[in-house]
């Protein structure tokens, strides 16, 4: 008897008798008790008015399948009042009706779907001795897709965006940063889907966001009562890209000091002056390679001594002359794509942007009228220059050069360098700060800001904050940024909060939808994101 109660697939099962069939799989021929309790008025009956036999799927033992042959009987009401005339006998702790599996085998069936997908998932429980295909633990997965938290319990949440289609499609996450899980996966990123997810759920008090807008605007009209933070990971990153910004002339790769009001109004002439520097600074560090090279230098020896990667130095030496920058093959989002009808039309006089978008339109552009416009404002400004106007007088100082390597400091690395903390840096790393403050005062300008930035952030004071953003005449327009958002990014230094939980969550997400190969919807990376609830 004990052991036949070791096979029994739960309580009010009968074990009647055990067999090996195929030597493969095991066959527990098992029936319920002998009575019946109406679901209706809850009396006992005998009078049996037929039977029918269920066949389950169990777990299994040492690696081989376990099917149940389970009687059932169907039994008669015979209470007059009851309206019930005939029922079966439901085990709910054993099966639920019409599935092929006991309980104990769908939560296993569950807890796998959720963990690993559904062909990992049929791999392992083919080896476990649970045969299950992939698209019934997924139609499993999915049919128990676990309900979102409760609503009157989120207190603080932080949203942000992921991308179904990177610049394509986006969706939006939603993560109880109390509890450090995902409440909700939304299908889209919009103001209306976000502002109705948080009217729903009147007890938030705090949201945490990036610095997107969007999530602004509904976190203000579907949760007025919340106080919203700004993320400081996203502030000290629109930080480094304004101070990236400011250090380079018009993206030009050398750091330059702050121009006047002056230089900055010619435009044109900057940027000229900026392709012909580029070019130069491209042909030294190609005279650089080839007479190392002519030295008798390895390419391993060049990067060591350069600091560039020995793949790129192979690039460049490989060539009689400086290549130029591979460009993407054009398509016909781009006007460039019809150039040379443009071209033609724009030498017979035909310039006006509309009647050129229509016309274009018509061959195949499907692009905006907005980029149309810009190659041709290009066009026009070319003609109203004067080939022997002089370039403006524009004091530029030298480029900084690494002291180790010798090659210029591009401002993408100045500006990370300056807001990283003389404690974080490494030797290599403190030279080359030391190097920028010497030779650019922006340097020590930008890293002096962003220091104090960094200090108040740390601070839960956000007192200094007006005072330091007065301060930065240099860089205004982000000065105007934090102004317009200043509630969230005072809130973001005094309150504990942070969207970092959401971005390891959006990191989870990527992984699970690469894993499904891109081809899972909403249901499925909802049913995968949210936690699993199921018995230990």
């Amino acid at each position: 008897m004990r052991t036949q109660l070791k096979w029994s697939p739960g309580p009010g099962v009968k074990v009647l008798g055990i067999t090996l069939q195929d030597e493969e799989n095991w066959v527990v021929s098992a029936a319920a008790k002998p009575v019946g309790i109406c679901p209706d008025c809850g009396r006992r009956s005998r009078h049996r008015h037929g039977w029918h036999n269920r066949r389950l799927q169990d777990l299994p033992v040492q690696g081989q399948v376990v099917k149940i042959k389970l009687a059932l009987n169907r039994w008669q009401c015979r209470h007059r009042k009851c309206g019930r005339r005939t029922f079966t006998d439901r085990l709910p702790e054993i099966a639920s009706p019409y599935t092929r599996r006991t309980e104990r085998m769908d939560e296993i069936v569950r807890l796998i779907g959720h963990k690993m997908g559904g062909r990992p998932g049929e791999y392992l429980m083919h080896r476990l001795g649970m045969p299950v295909s992939d698209d019934t633990i997924l139609r499993q997965l999915k049919r128990n897709n676990p309900a979102s938290m409760q609503k009157d319990n989120i207190r603080v949440v932080g949203i942000d965006d992921w991308s179904w289609r990177h610049s394509s499609r986006y969706g939006t996450i939603m993560v109880d940063l109390e509890r450090q899980s995902v409440v909700d996966v939304l299908d889209d990123r919009s103001v209306e889907s976000a502002k109705a997810w948080l009217q729903e759920r009147p007890t938030i008090e705090v949201v945490s966001r990036d610095r997107c807008g969007l999530y602004a605007q509904a976190a203000r009209e579907g949760a007025p009562q919340a106080r919203q933070v700004a993320d400081r990971f996203h502030l000290v990153q629109n930080l480094r890209a304004a101070i990236k910004e400011q250090m380079s002339v018009y993206g030009h790769a050398h750091v330059r000091p702050i121009l006047s009001e002056d230089a900055i109004a010619s435009a044109t002439a900057q940027h000229r002056r900026a392709r012909l520097q580029h070019r130069q600074s491209r042909q030294e560090i190609f005279a650089t390679l080839q007479a190392l090279r002519q030295q008798g230098l390895t390419y391993s020896e060049i990067a060591r001594r350069t600091g560039y990667e020995r793949r790129s130095i192979a690039n460049w030496l490989t060539s009689n002359a400086p290549r130029d920058r591979n460009r993407a093959a054009l398509n016909p989002t781009s006007p460039l794509y019809f150039e040379t009808f443009l071209a033609e039309c724009w030498k017979n006089g035909n310039r006006i942007g509309r009647h050129l978008f229509h016309d274009i339109k018509n061959r195949g552009y499907t692009g905006s009228r907005s980029n149309l416009e810009r190659l041709l404002k290009v066009w026009r400004e070319a003609e109203n220059i004067q080939p022997d106007d002089p370039l403006p007088d524009v004091h530029v100082l030298e480029p900084v050069r690494d002291p180790d390597t010798g090659h210029v400091i591009s401002s993408v690395v100045a500006a990370a360098l300056c807001i990283k903390p003389r404690g974080l840096l490494t030797d290599l790393q403190t030279r080359k700060v030391n190097a920028l403050k010497q030779g650019s005062t922006v340097f020590a300008i930008m890293r002096d800001l962003a220091m104090r930035f960094n200090g108040i952030l740390r601070s839960r004071n956000s007192e200094a904050l007006d005072e330091w953003i007065d301060e930065l005449t240099a860089i205004m327009r982000f000065a105007s940024v934090l102004r317009r958002d200043i509630d969230a990014v005072k809130n973001a230094i005094e309150l504990p909060w942070s969207n970092g939980q959401a971005e390891g969550q959006i990191n989870r997400l990527k992984m699970l939808k690469r894993a499904m190969y891109g081809r899972a919807g909403p249901e499925l990376i909802r049913a995968r994101m949210l936690p699993l609830n199921h018995r230990n």
